[in-house]
């Protein structure tokens, strides 16, 4: 996630040299990851949406986000 970045809420994600955008509302994705990578990290976003949700809000506020559990 990325300060004063652009509507609609999302985050970024890299694996590897792959790199997608997800939206926070919607769950869209844009760019490409391999299908093993990019369903951990459907499977993190799910129960982390709301959290995801929070820290865009602080982002677009310029204050510090808090912490997620990352992707084990």
């Amino acid at each position: 996630m990325h300060y004063n970045d652009h509507d609609p809420p999302h985050f970024h994600a890299k694996y590897e040299n792959q790199e997608i955008i997800m939206e926070i509302p919607t769950g869209m994705v844009k760019g490409y990851m391999s299908k093993r990578a990019l369903s951990m990290i459907f499977d993190w976003f799910e129960p982390h949406r709301g959290e995801l949700m929070e820290n865009w809000k602080l982002a677009r506020d310029r204050k510090p986000l808090r912490k997620i559990t990352p992707l084990a």
